[in-house]
């Protein structure tokens, strides 16, 4: 089983309409997201995260419980609102960020007892958290507890960068997670802002996703790479999210063909962007065959 840990928010995706911008709330988050896929790819899921008690949150733990049902292990904060994400997408569905997150619920995150991390062979953890030192330490002491009981993490670099004051300092916080990691996922971008040689250093299982170009893996220091199939995206919220959680799944389920990985990862990613919004687009195992 994969246990996800991290923010859950609302997606704010803004279109242009007669002069005026109107908002459409959709579910997102980078881990919830993820748990989504797992989920959607008959892998074996929880999620934990925490939402406010307000219009918001309530709509996103209605749809956490039609989509995972009691594997939704989401608090409400009474103090702190949901968090928000305005997304914003170009000509070729690419998207942006600008997140309303100041004193917000999504780092305050559940605590999990020892009991509850054995559970899982794979923990995976979003970065969101990590801008605010409470996130930190919640990351840090969850990453070390499940390295003593003998369970793996993931770690999803997802980097924002109107999340913290620069790269650099994005690049300062995140080396000590990464480093705690079994398994770590980049973008190209993130990459870059990294250093090839800071990625090639690491001795772990290193996805990189490359856009429509597909995606490459490192591991044991071996490398595999596959390509994408051809789409058109409507709206790239969440492609590499549910990549990941393709490859999350096929690694719970003891597979480690890694071409086969990034193959079957790679159109899950592509079949998410078709439509707006990080989840709902998210193929089914089914629906990726005729794509095999």
């Amino acid at each position: 089983m994969i246990i996800c840990v991290g923010e859950i928010l609302a997606d704010m995706l803004g279109v242009s309409q007669n002069g005026d911008t109107v908002y459409t709330q959709k579910a997102g988050g980078a881990p919830f997201n993820v748990a989504c896929a797992i989920s959607k790819q008959d892998g074996k899921v929880e999620f934990y995260g925490t939402v406010g008690c307000d219009l918001v949150g309530k709509f996103l733990l209605d749809y956490a419980q039609n989509l995972l049902g009691d594997n939704a292990k989401i608090s409400v904060d009474n103090e702190h609102n949901t968090t928000l994400a305005f997304v914003a997408n170009d000509e070729n569905g690419e998207r942006s960020f600008c997140f309303y997150r100041k004193n917000t619920a999504d780092y305050y995150l559940p605590m999990l007892s020892d009991e509850t991390v054995k559970k899982a062979n794979i923990i995976h953890i979003g970065s969101l958290c990590l801008s605010e030192e409470i996130g930190r330490n919640y990351a840090r002491d969850l990453m070390q507890r499940a390295k003593k009981l003998g369970v793996k993490i993931s770690f999803d670099v997802n980097y924002r960068e109107d999340v913290y004051p620069d790269s650099a300092s994005a690049v300062a916080v995140f080396r000590e997670f990464i480093e705690l990691a079994d398994i770590v996922k980049f973008s190209q971008d993130e990459v870059e802002i990294f250093g090839q040689d800071y990625v090639d250093s690491l001795d772990k299982i290193v996805f990189i996703t490359l856009g429509g170009d597909g995606s490459t893996v490192k591991v044991d220091k071996k490398q595999f790479r596959a390509g994408s199939i051809k789409v058109k995206p409507v709206d790239t919220t969440g492609a590499g999210d549910a990549f990941y959680g393709k490859v999350l799944a096929m690694l719970d389920s003891g597979i480690t063909d890694y071409q086969l990985i990034l193959t079957q990862a790679n159109i899950v990613g592509a079949l998410t962007t078709q439509s707006r919004g990080a989840i709902d687009a998210i193929p089914t195992t089914e629906e990726i065959k005729k794509y095999l």
